[in-house]
């Protein structure tokens, strides 16, 4: 039996939840109307995993991550709302050391929950086998400002972001795909990265649409790259980070012999969107293999493992996350078992080896 807790100040919605729990039949539940009873129930009841509701009174849901994270660290889903501040509260959650979150449609109670069953079971029972990492402080979470120079010693350093020539189909270009676990995965890699990296990066990593634009200025503000969100046709250019804008598919194309992305309605057979596998497919279209790097990051599930092994075996570059730093170590462990994975290794060496293929 898995111990969940459940936090949510509307008694509704905990019993909703509790009903959609009890369903599965391997859950042992207990609830907390606020963060002082969520904080006091982590200690007592010791759940597997937390659901954590971010607006509560008494103790907001940020506040009580805080101090369950100090106290007794566990698995924590945050249940936040598709508006741009709760974006940002759920951002300073992960940081914090959630795990995952699950937004909350608009609506009555009863269809939300409805909406949001599956995916919030399935990143519960993640959750439960997923793997912890420190919390940062939210004086340490994100820098605010991007940094003047990069810290990566072996790059050269570029104080000043210039705008890089356009990317044609015969340069190089760095794929990323990542789900659970992404936004603090790619807060330890790409604030790592030069300015002038010669190469752009494009970003499939599940998530609503209404939290990749925030995503995308938060990374902004944290590298010395510009990052950007991907909503419509955009042509690449080396120096610059896209992110796929959620609920959609991001995909490469080409228009006058150059790279662009683009966004796409959500193909509905694929599972996850930004779909990896669609992103590697137009990759296998539109690009010299040679000239790829792509990379698997922590997430559950096998999105992008068959499109990137395929492409390994046509000579890109291949890089799957180790299960030294995966929070989930589901989508790499995928590729490695596909022998699609022409390296594997931890978060803090990937930027190394991006900055290498880019030939800084």
């Amino acid at each position: 039996m898995l111990k969940i807790l459940i936090v949510d100040d509307s008694a509704l919605m905990r019993r909703h939840l509790t009903q959609l729990f009890e369903s599965e039949g391997d859950f042992l539940i207990r609830h907390a109307r606020n963060g002082n009873e969520a904080v006091r129930e982590n200690r007592e009841f010791q759940p597997d995993v937390v659901t954590l509701d971010i607006n509560m009174p008494e103790l907001d849901g940020i506040s009580a991550l805080s101090l369950i994270m100090a106290e007794r660290p566990v698995p924590v889903i945050m249940l936040s709302s598709l508006t741009k501040k709760g974006a940002l509260a759920t951002f300073e959650a992960l940081n914090l050391g959630a795990v995952d979150f699950v937004a909350k449609p608009d609506g009555t109670i009863s269809l939300s929950v409805d909406d949001i069953a599956r995916d919030l079971v399935s990143k519960v029972r993640s959750a439960a086998r997923a793997k912890l990492r420190p919390g940062r402080t939210r004086e340490t979470a994100a820098p605010l400002s991007r940094p003047a120079t990069t810290p990566q010693p072996k790059a050269p350093a570029a104080p000043v972001r210039n705008s890089q020539a356009p990317t044609g189909v015969r340069d190089k270009v760095i794929l990323i795909g990542v789900s659970t676990g992404g936004p603090r995965t790619l807060e330890d890699i790409l604030p790592a990265l030069p300015a002038n990296l010669n190469a752009p990066i494009v970003i499939a990593q599940h998530m609503p649409a209404s939290f990749t634009q925030s995503l995308a200025s938060r990374l902004d503000r944290a590298c010395a790259m510009k990052v950007m969100e991907v909503n419509k046709a955009t042509p690449l250019e080396s120096g610059t980070i896209y992110i796929g804008r959620g609920s959609a598919d991001v995909t490469l194309c080409v228009r006058n012999n150059q790279l662009y992305a683009q966004s796409k309605p959500e193909d509905a057979e694929y599972l996850w969107h930004p779909s990896v596998e669609l992103l590697g497919q137009s990759a296998m279209r539109y690009c010299d293999p040679r000239q790829v790097m792509a990379i698997l990051l922590t997430g559950m599930g096998h999105d992008g493992s068959k499109v990137f092994t395929e492409l390994h075996k046509k000579g890109a570059s291949t890089i799957a996350e180790s299960s030294e730093t995966a929070i989930v170590f589901g989508m790499p462990a995928e590729l490695i078992e596909r022998r699609g994975a022409g390296k594997v290794l931890p978060a803090t060496a990937i930027a190394n080896q991006i900055i290498q293929f880019a030939g800084q």
